[in-house]
């Protein structure tokens, strides 16, 4: 009943983080759920540095075999919160810790691109800057005074927040004040894997679907085109 209620919620706030994002500039995600050496290196990605808060408790580890992955790849490799393949993708840190160290519990993220979208995941992920006034340090373009601490700043680096006046007019960039361990279009293409991860992730049997729907419409073409001639057959010698 808890799943369904969750369920629920995340459906019926879609409409208002759709326009609460209407307001911002998001980077366009390049997101290809066709690429499955991009959603491996995502997975890659986000068991090593998100699945220490944040759970994804409606994911299963063996829906990783659909990206090429094994059952011993995916034990050797991804799995170090759980036991058996068949498990969902939940942490050990217990809501009660989390909220007394974060302020609040961290989200679930298993249809997180889904609730927020990928351009928006997109941007955020790289929008993380320097804020001496947050508790974390930190602080990102895209969720004003954010609770969450920069986990990939190792690889990024630190940016600060650059603000530009034009008369009237105030604009903002960032800069790179400390470069990480990779450059600009490293860091950018590893956060398109895990946010195409997290796409593949909200909706395991998307590309399933979209196959079989592809043959449901050749389906109803070709029935649509028998049943009209079916039809002027029965109907000719009334018309």
């Amino acid at each position: 009943m808890n799943i369904i209620k969750k369920l629920l919620l995340l459906v019926l706030a879609a409409p208002v983080v759709a326009m609460a994002n209407e307001g911002l500039h998001l980077d366009k995600a390049p997101v290809n759920l066709n690429d499955k050496a991009s959603l491996q290196r995502g997975a890659k990605t986000f068991v090593n540095y998100c699945l220490s808060c944040h759970s994804a408790s409606y994911m299963r580890y063996n829906r990783l075999q659909d990206i090429g992955l094994t059952n011993d790849q995916i034990k050797d490799n991804l799995m170090f919160a759980a036991d058996k393949v068949g498990e969902t993708m939940t942490v050990a840190m217990r809501s009660k810790e989390a909220k007394v160290w974060f302020g609040a519990v961290p989200p679930d993220l298993t249809v997180i691109a889904r609730s927020r979208g990928a351009d928006y995941l997109y941007t955020y992920l790289r929008g993380f800057y320097r804020d001496d006034t947050r508790p974390t340090g930190w602080n990102n373009t895209v969720f004003d005074k954010v609770g969450m601490p920069h986990v990939l700043f190792g690889q990024q680096g630190e940016q600060v927040l650059h603000v530009e006046k034009h008369g009237e007019h105030e604009t903002s960039k960032l800069v790179l004040a400390k470069p990480g361990t990779m450059t600009a279009p490293e860091y950018d293409a590893m956060v398109a894997d895990l946010v195409n991860y997290l796409v593949y992730m909200g909706e395991p049997a998307q590309q399933t679907r979209m196959r079989l729907g592809v043959f449901v419409l050749l389906f109803l073409g070709f029935f649509f085109v028998v049943a009209y001639y079916l039809k002027k057959e029965f109907w000719k010698d009334v018309h």
